[in-house]
């Protein structure tokens, strides 16, 4: 099992943000997690780096129990976030933001990396000069991932990676998360409001409510439940 909550509850001051969760990621897998704005898709994300700390319950990655480890030492376990928004450095250039994902891997394999990288999202060899604030938003977002690959991470973790995107680059980032986990058997972690694509992709998704997880199966029967499909996937709201 590479990552395992069980019974985590997070808080926001007196907001109980997370109730209770029960979630798990085997190694290899695409896991997504689907719900609303406000149903805690974000704050889960967040609580595996300790921000905001579980108050009960434990979560474990690759074997060990990182519930209580500072943020910085998580992330040395090989997790890497690619966070809502994106939050690439504008003022630097598209090398440069590879350089700073890079940071925790051995320098060695820097050059390959960015070799690689080019491979996956070619415009960003086209762009590797260019600042990265000039991007378009679909580039930003290649880059982002691109900046977390560069840590070489064992778990990737998406959230809403498709958000204020064109539906052409929607189409390519679910490609690239696609291409990652069938080439390399990346285990990743995708958070999402946009549920037709990301039930697609994935092995196995939960649905999130409120901080609770009020269902859980297969991509493809949660694609199909008529209660997922009235709320998330006909322009019903959960």
């Amino acid at each position: 099992m590479m990552l395992q909550l069980a019974g985590v509850h997070a808080h926001y001051g007196h907001i109980h943000a997370l109730r209770g969760i029960d979630l798990e990621v085997r190694a290899g897998e695409i896991v997504t997690l689907i719900g609303a704005n406000g149903a805690g898709k974000s704050t889960l994300m967040m609580s595996l780096f300790g921000n905001p700390r579980a108050s009960a319950g434990r979560i474990v990655f690759d074997g060990e129990d990182i519930t209580a480890l500072p943020t910085h030492e998580i992330s040395h376990r090989g997790i890497a976030l690619v966070p809502e928004g994106r939050r690439i450095y504008p003022r630097m250039t598209v090398l440069e933001n590879l350089q700073m994902g890079a940071v925790r891997a051995d320098p060695a394999h820097f050059e390959s990396d960015v070799a690689r990288m080019v491979e996956l999202f070619p415009i960003l060899g086209d762009r590797r000069l260019q600042r990265a604030g000039t991007l378009s938003g679909g580039e930003q977002q290649m880059l982002a991932i691109a900046r977390a690959l560069m840590s070489r991470p064992k778990m990737l973790l998406l959230d809403e990676p498709s958000l204020g995107l064109a539906p052409l680059y929607i189409r390519k980032i679910f490609h690239i998360v696609r291409a990652l986990n069938g080439a390399s058997g990346m285990t990743i972690l995708l958070v999402e409001q946009n549920a037709n694509h990301a039930l697609r992709v994935a092995h196995r998704a939960y649905v999130l409510q409120h901080g609770e997880i009020v269902l859980a199966g297969s991509g493809a029967e949660l694609l199909a439940s008529p209660q997922v499909r009235a709320a998330y996937l006909e322009g019903g709201h959960a």
